[in-house]
């Protein structure tokens, strides 16, 4: 027969945990309630997830496909947090892992099939994983996941309620954040070609330029233009004018490299900004980028429309080049250049 006396000091034990545990869940949601940006909003969760609660392996999956998860990439884009503590998944792999169910799964044996949900080339050394569904709008979109060296500390039967309510928390939290991220992302976006606008490629221009300095490493841009734009508004219109320039905007953002950054300047104007390398491979990748759209005309059902830009290239090497303004005007000078032998 039970100890009464040992059932109830149990209980009073458990309930002692379950409110330090409570109160280290108010801790937490208080220091990333006021955030509102992805960025310092991971890193603050993932961080004090680790440090109040004593979780030595702490990260994020995200299901690929969703809105939350391709603004989440976009803004930590060239991030350590995108490549040590975020990790990407077939939302159909996510399902196959984990089922339907809304609460949070534990796991402490046959964890391989679980590597799928680690960030990056990490194979962490763990014997026990806690995953915490992560909910916008109703659905779910990723999860938080917690691992430990212990076989015990997220064993198969230990109630998930607290659990639960973390993943509750968090995705209120989360969906805030989203919410104030569209509203910055639709305010620094060229409605049309969804690339950058001139307003922020200014700042990031400047922050480049100062990291340039700082590191003593090249920063190049190149400065494109469209040849012949106002012929193809002429004569298929200009909805096949803007047709034409988002082609030609997404094939700047897909050839560029992961840290370049490409922005609509002003009409059929783009800029690409080219931290970290000199003049030469500056003009080898216009090069590439030219030689692409001249082979692939856009098309669509009905049209079939010949591209072809005109580049100019600078970099912050080259002499007499001392500020931004100086940069932006030499690649412009160089695009006038390579026009004028066009014409």
């Amino acid at each position: 027969m039970a100890n009464p006396k040992i059932d109830l000091e149990a209980l009073i034990e458990r309930i002692r945990q379950n409110e330090i545990t409570a109160t280290k869940f108010d801790l937490l949601e208080s220091n990333i309630l006021n955030i509102l940006n992805f960025k310092d909003f991971f890193q603050t969760l993932l961080d004090e997830v680790n440090t109040i609660f004593g979780i030595p392996y702490v990260w994020i999956s995200l299901i690929r496909g969703t809105e939350a998860s391709a603004l989440i990439y976009e803004a930590l884009k060239g991030s350590d947090i995108l490549s040590d503590r975020l990790n990407f998944i077939q939302e159909s792999e996510f399902i196959g892992l984990l089922g339907p169910s809304p609460n949070a799964a534990l796991f402490n044996s046959v964890l391989r099939p679980l590597f799928k949900l680690f960030p990056g080339e990490h194979r962490f050394i763990i014997k026990s994983i806690a995953i915490v569904p992560l909910f916008l709008d109703g659905k779910r979109v990723g999860s938080l996941n917690l691992a430990d060296p212990t076989a015990t500390r997220y064993e198969p039967g230990i109630d998930t309620s607290l659990l639960d309510q973390l993943g509750v928390k968090l995705s209120l939290c989360l969906s805030n954040v989203t919410a104030h991220e569209k509203l910055s992302h639709m305010a620094s976006r060229d409605p049309l070609t969804r690339l950058l606008n001139r307003r922020v490629m200014g700042s990031i221009l400047d922050r480049e330029w100062e990291r340039s300095r700082r590191y003593l490493t090249p920063l190049s841009i190149m400065f494109v233009d469209v040849n012949d734009f106002k012929m193809i508004n002429d004569t298929h219109g200009h909805n096949a004018g803007d047709e034409v320039l988002t082609y030609i905007a997404a094939t700047l953002d897909e050839m560029s490299r992961e840290n370049d950054v490409a922005c609509r300047f002003a009409g059929d104007e783009f800029v690409v900004i080219l931290p970290g390398i000199d003049t030469d491979s500056a003009e080898n990748l216009a090069r590439r980028i030219s030689e692409h759209l001249a082979a692939h005309p856009y098309e669509n059902d009905s049209l079939r429309i010949p591209v072809s830009i005109s580049f100019g290239v600078a970099s912050s090497t080259q002499p007499g080049i001392e500020t931004t303004d100086q940069l932006l005007k030499a690649a412009d000078q160089q695009l006038y250049v390579q026009k004028k032998k066009k014409s």
